[in-house]
């Protein structure tokens, strides 16, 4: 069977009950067999087929047993044809058509299904006598080439929106004309792009700066063929290119992995051992290879966890090696479809690069800028090219070039021109078809979707060729021979390739990623698009999991990512069809999607790990699958699914008796109580029966979940007591990135007990450790605590780059709830300038990452500061709401946050002249955290409540506190810009 886009036609007599009643039985036979004799005549001679005959009606359909790029306008003048004949037979019809997918099978009966055939009937109902409808796919395929009048929507059962119809009022005469054979498509029309980018180039080399150009544009507008004709046109330059893929989670840095492969001589089934000689040999340091190798899965990467950050940095080195030779240019193709690790990192070498001669050109389409709107933007050195389709005097020239002298009719060159609308590869692969077609005439119409046109020429291709390149868009835009004889064992597979590279449907790689195998590409990532659209899902997934079994026994486990994705896409197909995944298949798609997450995990790639775990649970869940699913989930801050996910875990360790689990499991309930429930005696109860199983080196994280509940309550004591133990464990297991994150909790401590010196010396060293280990959330961690601490200082000139690197490194691991606590701080930052308007943009964003988490410790301090910006810009009356909200919001053992949400209260009864309230709760407040550590606050809320009554002329009252004030801290200034922000640093 065959999955095709076809059109079909419904015709069915009118009236014939009253023909058979009046009219000799022998008479009415003949005239109904001359009916259908008429139509089965006229569809055969316009390229349809006749499915069937049903009473008076009969189905035709185009495009099945052989595609034409018009076959919705051959269904139409069919159309015509029968209509005119049945009037000659003195009998009305009326005509039905619409065009769809369906499948078909591949016999001598081509027995088609599928929507269309259904709703060519329901048009045919609704047509009146002597009448064609026409339904929308049928009319966009013929657009231009029919006269219709729209007509009212029609009512179909199981859709539910009506169905758009055009009566089709006449068709265009015929266009055949004779034509030549094609010659291969040369560049036009791309001077000064060419010009710009060798200029680029030009000034790379002078300056020996990086520069990043991205050319933009369409599907087939001629991205890659003017990347090509540029680096084919170097001289002296080392020229590496890399493919973002479509599909697939966790091959992140798959175009690197490429590069860095090609740099090396390494094949993807080369040992472990002699790839890493290859990469070693090629870099200076053994500790860049060590994490090209794992960016590239020449190393394990579940083990240690690494991170974007550190690979960025590694890349940065091999590119400066590599450019410090001769001049270096990167070609990365479709980061549409990149990871934001990657192109962070493209950006990262874009701006780090700066004493060696670097060209980064990208290729993407505008899709790009609907989620990455600023790529490129602000560098001094970035440049962006949009190609445009083809000025139509350029499409003459590429048209004279394929078709020279009189290939083409004037009239039909302006039907192609107009059609194919300046895109080169809708001319070229549109003039190949007419000329492989064989019949030297130019069909009587121009597809107007590439989709069309290419599956037309598919169709043109002999059976065993056709079949091939289907089997082969399975694999990817990039196959191996190998490959392909293993998935089509009773093919003469080297022949059938050799006539698909004659006819340019796919072409030659250089270098094959697998030593020993050639390999071949797509030439257009839309010709292998339309080829797997061609095959059906049950031959999909038979067709992914053959390839995916010889891709385990010909690169290992090398390419797992890529593995992975075709074992679950085939038992998703079978899941599809059947309702089950043979429970085999199902087995081993989860180990590869596990094997993937987790290395996803080590990478920090989380929302990539998510994904990939998940659907490993689903096709078998085991313990410790649901954990790292978990797990990706907590990196992640979703509370919610951890707080569900996580206690399933624990329930089902404690059942296996898996100590180790169980421990993680309740660490991470711990946290997760605490902060989405606001339940400390729970989330007390949980850590510590977290640290009575766990293992004394696996002891870190609950470790500092128990600094956290010390925290709450302003028991700085147990705070710096159990900061100091998992800094000593983490110096015991020689963790530089758990060491970092330890000192940054261990400063925490002191800065809320106002020991400013001893924390900034902690912060500094934290952000160094850090810098050292790689991880990107010690990082990340380390330079939001340093940047609260310059805002401690109202020094927020130079918190905001901390702050805003911070907030850039934790969206890139997908953590929510700490990129909401750095726009938190980014809002007091923007408060020290005087910046109001930004402040509290900031806010608004925090509190919106912040409520799908269902947090509560964090939200109610952005929902507390909001309502301050908001009292400041006389808005007291949604001050008071928001205001209200975060008292509503705080939890119950929260002391910090409930002193500060009830003296924002306080400063709100005092804006709407309610002075008693006011005052009565800025004494609350005080009272919440005049017995406990929290130096930093109490000097913060004691300002407040001295201004308040001092600006109400009460002196005597004020005294009191301004004595307080002094006795805590001389430099009570200092004291109140420190306080403003009392919010969690974890």
């Amino acid at each position: 069977m065959e999955r095709k886009l076809a059109t079909v036609l419904f015709v069915d007599l009118v009236g014939s009950t009253a023909l058979v009643s009046a009219a000799d039985p022998e008479i009415v036979r003949r005239r109904v067999t001359g009916f259908f004799d008429q139509v089965s005549r006229s569809v055969t001679t316009h390229g349809g087929i006749v499915e069937k005959f049903a009473g008076d009606a009969v189905l035709a359909a185009f495009g099945v047993a052989q595609a034409h790029e018009d076959d919705a306008e051959r269904a139409v003048r069919a159309g015509f044809e029968i209509l005119a004949a049945v009037e000659e037979l003195e009998l009305e019809a009326r005509i039905g058509i619409e065009s769809g997918e369906v499948v078909v099978d591949t016999t001598d009966s081509t027995f088609a299904t599928g929507e269309a055939i259904n709703l060519a009937a329901r048009l045919q109902q609704s047509a009146a006598p002597g009448e064609i409808l026409i339904g929308p796919a049928a009319n966009s395929l013929a657009l231009g080439s029919l006269e219709v009048e729209e007509v009212e929507p029609l009512e179909v059962k199981g859709r539910s929106a009506p169905l758009r119809a055009w009566r089709v009022v006449c068709a265009d005469a015929d266009r055949a004309r004779p034509m030549r054979s094609a010659v291969v498509a040369p560049l036009i029309g791309r001077d000064a792009e060419l010009e710009l980018l060798a200029n680029t180039f030009d000034r790379s080399v002078r300056d020996r700066r990086a520069h990043l150009v991205t050319i933009f544009g369409e599907p087939g507008v001629g991205k890659s063929r003017l990347a090509r004709e540029f680096v084919g046109a170097l001289e002296g330059a080392t020229v590496l290119a890399g493919r973002c893929l479509p599909y697939g989670e966790g091959i992140t840095y798959w175009p690197l992995a490429e590069m860095v492969k090609s740099a090396a001589g390494i094949s993807d089934d080369d040992p472990v051992k002699e790839a890493m000689e290859k990469l070693r040999a090629c870099c200076e340091d053994e500790a860049v290879a060590d994490l090209l190798g794992l960016a590239s899965g020449v190393l394990e990467a579940v083990e240690a966890d690494r991170s974007g950050q550190e690979i960025a940095w590694a890349a940065r080195e091999w590119a400066d090696l590599l450019a410090g030779v001769q001049p270096l240019v990167l070609v990365f193709e479709d980061i549409h479809w990149a990871e934001d690790p990657l192109l962070e990192l493209i950006e990262h070498l874009a701006t780090w690069v700066r004493e060696a001669p670097l060209l980064l050109v990208t290729l993407a389409r505008p899709e790009l800028l609907d989620v990455r709107p600023a790529w490129g933007g602000g560098r001094l050195r970035a440049t962006a090219i949009e190609l445009e389709p083809l000025q139509t005097a350029e499409s003459e020239q590429l048209i004279e070039a394929l078709l020279p002298g009189d290939g083409l009719a004037p009239d039909a060159r302006s039907d192609l021109l107009e059609k194919t609308e300046g895109n080169p590869l809708f001319v070229e692969e549109t003039i190949r078809m007419l000329v492989e077609s064989g019949d030297g005439y130019l069909p009587e119409r121009i597809p107007d979707t590439l989709q069309a046109l290419i599956a037309a020429r598919i169709d043109y291709l002999p059976t065993a060729e056709k079949a091939l390149l289907h089997r082969a868009a399975v694999i990817g835009r990039v196959f191996w021979h190998g490959a392909l004889t293993h998935i089509s064992p009773d093919e003469d597979v080297d022949q059938l390739l050799d006539n698909l590279l004659l006819r340019d449907f796919v072409l030659s790689e250089q270098r094959s990623t697998i030593i020993g195998e050639r390999a071949y590409r797509f030439k257009h990532m839309l010709i292998r698009e339309v080829a797997y659209g061609g095959l059906t899902k049950a031959e999909r997934a038979q067709l992914h999991a053959s390839f995916a079994g010889w891709l385990h026994e010909r690169a290992g486990d090398e390419l797992l990512e890529i593995r992975a994705y075709h074992l679950d896409h085939a038992t998703q197909l079978l899941v599809e069809l059947d309702g089950f995944a043979p429970a085999e298949l199902a087995r081993e798609a989860a180990a590869a999607l596990e094997e993937a997450g987790r290395r996803a995990l080590a990478r920090e790639a989380n929302r990539s790990a998510r994904k990939l775990l998940l659907r490993a649970v689903e096709l078998e869940p085991t313990l410790e699958r649901r954990y790292h699913a978990a797990r990706a989930a907590w990196r992640m801050s979703d509370l919610p699914a951890v707080s569900v996910e996580m206690r399933q875990v624990l329930d089902a360790a404690r059942a296996a008796g898996d100590s180790l689990v169980e421990g993680k499991a309740l660490t991470a309930l711990a946290e997760v109580t605490l902060l989405r429930d606001g339940d400390l005696p729970q989330a007390t109860e949980f850590v510590d029966a977290a640290l009575e199983v766990l293992p004394p080196d696996d002891r870190f994280m609950a470790l500092r979940v128990r600094c956290q509940l010390g925290w709450w309550v302003g028991d700085f004591e147990t705070q710096e007591r159990t900061a100091e133990e998992a800094l000593e464990l983490a110096r015991r297991l020689e963790r530089k990135d758990l060491e970092a994150q330890a000192l940054n909790d261990l400063a925490n401590a002191y800065r809320l007990q106002y020991r400013l010196e001893e924390a900034e010396e902690l912060v500094v060293h934290g952000l160094e450790l850090a810098e050292e280990s790689g991880s990107i959330v010690a990082r990340a961690n380390a330079l939001n605590q340093l940047g609260c601490f310059r805002l401690d200082q109202n020094e927020p000139e130079q918190a905001e780059p901390l702050l805003q690197e911070a907030r850039q490194l934790f969206a890139e691991v997908g953590d929510a709830w700490m990129l909401a606590r750095v726009l938190n701080a980014l809002a007091w930052a923007a408060e020290q300038e005087g910046d109001d308007a930004k402040a509290e943009k900031m806010l608004r964003e925090a509190i919106r990452l912040l409520k799908p988490l269902e947090d509560r410790g964090s939200l109610c301090e952005s929902q507390r500061a909001l309502a301050e910006v908001l009292i400041r810009q006389n808005r007291v009356d949604e001050a008071e709401r928001i205001a209200l909200e975060a008292v509503e919001t705080v939890g119950e053992h929260d002391l910090s946050s409930r002193a500060t949400t009830t003296m924002t209260l306080g400063l709100v009864r005092a804006a709407q002249g309610r002075d008693d309230e006011a005052e009565e709760l800025l004494q609350e407040a005080l009272g919440y955290v005049d017995a406990t550590g929290f130096r930093g606050l109490e000097i913060w809320i004691l300002t407040r409540l001295e201004e308040f009554l001092r600006k109400r002329g009460r002196d005597e009252d004020a005294a009191p506190y301004a004595e307080r004030l002094a006795e805590l801290s001389p430099a009570a200034v200092l004291g109140s810009a420190f306080g403003r922000r009392m919010e969690r640093i974890v």
